[in-house]
């Protein structure tokens, strides 16, 4: 992991579109603002997971996706 210390008001590019700024520091908390194309999806880390796991329990037992669309004769 790269690890980068910051201070308020200062920002990380990543690539050449996505831009992380510190907005604020309190406490143990930090506010990053973020600017991204609209077809980056950006989500806390807890929410993330939460829709990998309900993504994977809602595909069990698929073993064909294509076998899901209606067939055209």
């Amino acid at each position: 992991m790269l690890v980068l210390t910051r201070k308020t008001g200062e920002s990380i590019q990543i690539r050449d579109d996505i831009e992380l700024t510190v907005i604020s520091v309190k406490g143990d908390q930090v506010k990053l603002g973020i600017n991204a194309p609209k077809n980056v999806d950006i989500h806390r880390k807890e929410v993330y997971l939460s829709i990998q796991e309900e993504n994977s329990e809602a595909s069990k037992g698929i073993d064909n996706l294509f076998n899901l669309l209606p067939k055209n004769d």
